[in-house]
């Protein structure tokens, strides 16, 4: 059973940094898609980052440059380094696993299947 676990949210003011971590297990680590996703009150859920399984990455247009997607199979962990926190980050971050065999084309990362409890990122000004 995949099971993906979350930590690392927080409050912080605009400009700030936090790191987002998350544990999977039940499956091969490094031969899945992973990917950060958000989700603000009011709004669709949308796709934040995401590193396939040869450590390509890519990013939402709004977060480029910001943030950081990273992994680390031997721990079977996941990493979303986030700098420069705006008002507009605020938001549920979940990381999501998929064995699909393509995570992501150019900006364009789907939803994933597999989905952790989500943790809160809030940024104030």
């Amino acid at each position: 059973q995949v099971q993906l676990v979350e930590s690392g949210g927080g409050s912080v003011q605009a400009g700030g940094s936090l790191r987002l971590s998350c544990v999977a297990s039940g499956y091969t680590h490094s031969s899945y898609c992973m990917g950060w996703f958000r989700q603000a009150p009011g709004k669709e859920r949308e796709a934040v980052a995401g590193i396939d399984t040869d450590g390509n990455t890519a990013y939402a247009v709004s977060v480029k440059g910001r943030f950081t997607i990273a992994k680390d199979n031997a721990k079977n962990a996941l990493y979303l380094q986030m700098n420069s926190l705006k008002p507009e980050d605020t938001a549920m971050y979940y990381c999501a696993a998929d064995d699909r065999l393509i995570c992501f084309s150019g900006s364009w990362i789907p939803e994933y299947h597999y989905w952790g409890q989500g943790t809160q990122v809030t940024v104030s000004s």
